[in-house]
């Protein structure tokens, strides 16, 4: 039974060098995470790597090879870094090389060239002389590392074995098996703050701004900035109604052409701007009647992604299009495509051709934005830092006191730890891993849920 004045108990002793890594774009707080492991496990005499530049230099390791400290990783201890907790960016900085991206089923770890990344990670390491990895990152990563588990599991009896656990990081906070992610309430408050100072110029001018907010596949950073920051508006893919919804043939960018898989022209889905433009709208009109002649919408940059391509075509140039790499289901990277301004000129069109007794004035002003990638860095609020904090103490307590490994430290309640398997055998449809595809579970939000609900009813009602 612990005392007010506990002291944590001596640790697993056969854990005595730990690397930890961070891959994938920034969040605020990630230093809170990265020093509150590293200080943990330095207390108790583990040594800790701070690996560079995530998987690059694991990744493109040379048998016999000697990695280096200061190029290649750092030596984290509890002195060093004590006072970073609340620094903004990344003490060993990050990248996106993947060493499981080959990998897309449990049958591809058979395959010697597939897992030859995973090959070289494992050498690295061993060659560190490392016990357990804690990676830091996204869904990507975290595939990464169930991937990195998976592969161990199959090496001969005789070989070491490298626990893993990870820590889930994504300000878009669509991550299965958690809460609320570090750095997403630091987002939302940057982005809120940017909210309310266009809804200032929108208010001098009579004017919209269509603000698009990072979240490729779910709307929870639209939609916390634009309660937080008192949006007209938020909208993101879960609220769009299924007849909104089509498909069409999906077009390499390059050529022009069809694309073909299997023999069969390749479907993508998409869904009508003009539908979501007629939303806007009526709420704008619904405002004027309030006599609020301006206002902020707040649209999730993931419905980007379904734009059709003549729509997405008018969003940018014809280089920028060609420039494309579409996915294996046809669809375009969201960040390249700045949609607010098109769905912005869509409906000021709809707007003018308004009779003038249902509208307030001949045209409305509007501007599309996008904004983001600036809040990625900035330094973490008090909350960030508290919850950054308690996952790295949670992948210490993990390995170190719970002996675990193939887990991500979850949060819950009060910052209550809680460690999720990669993969539950037990209850497969409960795993932050699909056992057949290897790729991680994404959590939307949940429209009719509460905090759904909240934006509506923080929003301008419109009647009937």
């Amino acid at each position: 039974m612990t005392t007010p004045f506990f002291s944590p108990p001596e640790p697993d002793k056969n854990l005595k060098k730990v690397a930890i890594l961070f891959s994938g774009g920034p969040a605020p707080a990630a230093n809170a995470v990265i020093t509150g492991a590293a200080g943990s496990f330095s207390r108790f005499g583990i040594k800790v790597l701070g690996i560079l530049n995530g998987y690059t230099h694991l990744m493109e390791y040379k048998s016999g090879q000697e990695l280096k400290k200061g190029t290649h990783y750092m030596e984290l201890d509890h002195v060093g870094v004590e006072g970073h907790r609340s620094y903004p960016g990344i003490v060993i900085g990050t990248a996106r090389a993947n060493p499981g991206k080959g990998i897309k089923t449990p049958k591809d770890l058979d395959d010697k060239e597939k897992t030859a990344p995973l090959q070289t990670v494992y050498d690295a390491l061993t060659s560190l002389g490392v016990d357990a990895l804690i990676s830091i990152g996204g869904d990507d990563t975290l595939t990464t590392a169930a991937k990195f588990k998976l592969y161990q599991e199959r090496l001969p009896a005789d070989k070491k074995r490298i626990r893993v656990v990870h820590l889930p990081k994504t300000i878009d906070n669509d991550y299965h098996g958690i809460d609320f992610t570090f750095g997403y309430f630091t987002a939302v408050d940057m982005m809120a703050h940017q909210i309310r100072n266009l809804t200032a110029d929108a208010k001098a001018n009579n004017a919209y701004f269509f603000v698009q907010a990072m979240g490729r596949k779910a709307g929870w950073l639209a939609y916390g900035a634009a309660i937080a920051g008192e949006a007209s508006l938020v909208i993101s893919l879960e609220d769009l109604p299924k007849d909104w919804w089509s498909t069409e043939d999906a077009i390499d960018p390059k050529t022009g052409q069809k694309i073909v898989k299997d023999g069969k022209s390749l479907k993508r889905e998409v869904f009508d701007v003009y539908k979501v433009a007629d939303w806007v709208l009526s709420v704008m009109l619904a405002r004027e009647k309030h006599g609020k002649q301006f206002g902020v919408v707040v649209v999730a940059e993931g419905m980007a992604e379904f734009l059709p391509v003549e729509e997405l075509k008018k969003c940018i140039t014809d280089d920028e299009f060609r420039t494309l790499e579409p996915d294996p289901h046809g669809h375009y990277p969201v960040s390249q495509v700045p949609f607010s301004r098109r769905l912005g000129a869509i409906v000021a069109e709809k707007y003018a051709a308004l009779p003038k007794d249902k509208k307030s004035v001949s045209k409305r002003k509007i501007v599309g934005l996008v904004s983001g990638y600036e809040v990625r860095c900035n330094p973490p609020t008090a909350f960030d830092v508290m919850l950054g904090s308690q996952l790295g103490v949670g992948a210490y307590r993990a390995l170190a006191e719970e002996k675990l490994d193939g887990v991500m430290v979850s949060l819950h309640g009060q910052l209550a730890l809680s460690y999720v398997p990669f993969i539950d055998r037990e209850k497969p449809e409960g795993s932050l891993i699909n056992p057949e595809t290897l790729r991680a579970q994404v959590r939307l939000i949940k429209t009719g849920e509460d905090f759904h609900l909240l934006a509506r009813y923080l929003e301008t009602r419109l009647e009937g």
